[in-house]
């Protein structure tokens, strides 16, 4: 049977003991939970399995396929832009990336991009997942497209795309790759062991994802010119590939950053710990506040459930993710589960990610379980 490794402060016991049971029961194959307080990490854990087969356990420095948690890394490294003076949120994305003027898009600004808001939610066809590799080609397709609804209006939510705008806006004012930038500027002044590009010396580190049990469905019951459709099935995303080396090794800084929660929260808890870490000040409170400037709030046109955006996260939303607390908290989820959370009233981090897939887009049973007893410990 499978053990859990790393640490757990007292206070936060409960956390230990509900990760303890899934772990152990099989509910996960293997899975990493990180809590900081202050920037600190109280809790640390780490266990199961890094494969199918169970042969190989889960490290400490085990790495996996994080998918959306990605993009906050990408909302991060614009947020440093911004509090440097070099992006401003409420410009438009034409001023640093003139291309993308095209078809009717002249108006969009910076905070549509990050708000999933641009109406750019993804690509027109036809389009394969290879194709998006090709970070060169596949902005520039991105740059001459037509937006599929009026943008500033609703949220559509940018599943595959938002790291390739995001990260073009990035690459305008900075000469970068979002991939270098946020190792440059992020991950490696924080010690923090994340990749959106993941170098193939790595690999033999990152745990194999184990798709869920899907229902079946019939796609083509989807109306083809629905937001919906064009933005998950042009291109879709194939869990085989995600377990590739020219998918780890791409830059797709909206699905692919490679981490584990420790790596994940070092990172976020920049935003938890009001913008200092290491003894480093990243992030004004001027900057932070931006997040919390609401851009939407109802169902997302891609992914059909209630959502609020803020500036590059999500905002408290009791429907779809009824353990995400209420406050000054922004949030995230991967697919399959991997969740992260920023209570800024507590200066608290909560950061989770693992191998074996839940079903549905946003969140688990098991994130749920770790959730609750991690916010009931926090917030008594």
């Amino acid at each position: 049977m499978s053990t859990v490794a790393g640490f757990c402060a007292d206070e936060f016991a409960e956390v230990r003991t509900v990760f303890t049971e899934q772990v152990e029961s099989g509910a996960e194959l293997g899975a990493s939970l990180c809590v900081t307080v202050d920037g600190e990490a109280v809790v640390d854990l780490w266990g199961g399995y890094v494969d199918r087969e169970q042969t190989t356990p889960w490290g400490a420095d085990t790495l996996v396929n994080t998918f959306s948690i990605t993009k906050t890394m990408a909302a991060l490294s614009a947020l440093l832009l911004v509090d440097r003076g070099e992006l401003d949120v409420h410009e438009k994305v034409a001023h640093y990336w003139p291309e993308f003027a095209a078809n009717g898009k002249a108006d969009i600004e910076v905070r549509h991009l990050l708000s999933h808001t641009s109406g750019v939610s993804g690509w027109d066809a036809p389009i394969e997942l290879h194709d998006i590799y090709d970070l060169e080609a596949s902005t520039a397709r991105l740059a001459s497209q037509q937006p599929w609804w009026e943008p500033g209006t609703a949220s559509g939510y940018h599943a595959i795309n938002y790291g390739h705008l995001v990260g073009e806006v990035i690459r305008r004012i900075t000469g970068r790759t979002l991939g270098k930038f946020f190792a440059e500027e992020l991950a490696e002044p924080l010690g923090a062991d994340f990749h959106i590009g993941t170098a193939a010396g790595l690999h033999e580190r990152i745990a194999d994802l184990v798709p869920p049990e899907m229902p079946e469905f019939d796609v083509s019951l989807l109306p083809q010119d629905s937001v919906m459709y064009k933005t998950l099935f042009q291109p879709m995303l194939e869990f085989p590939e995600c377990n590739t080396a020219a998918w780890r090794q791409a830059q797709i800084g909206a699905v692919n950053g490679h981490g584990n929660a420790r790596s994940i929260a070092r990172v976020q808890s920049l935003i938890s710990n009001g913008g200092v870490l290491g003894g480093r000040k990243f992030l004004s409170d001027k900057t932070i506040d931006l997040i919390f400037e609401q851009q939407s709030d109802g169902v997302d046109l891609a992914i059909m459930v209630p959502l609020r955006f803020g500036i590059g996260y999500g905002l408290p939303q009791p429907q779809t993710a009824p353990q995400v607390p209420d406050g000054r908290v922004c949030w995230w989820a991967g697919l399959g589960g991997a969740f992260v959370v920023n209570d800024l009233d507590n200066r608290v981090t909560f950061a989770y990610a693992m191998n074996r897939m839940a079903p549905g887009l946003i969140g688990s049973d098991r994130a749920d379980a770790y959730l609750k007893a991690t916010f009931a410990a926090v917030r008594g």
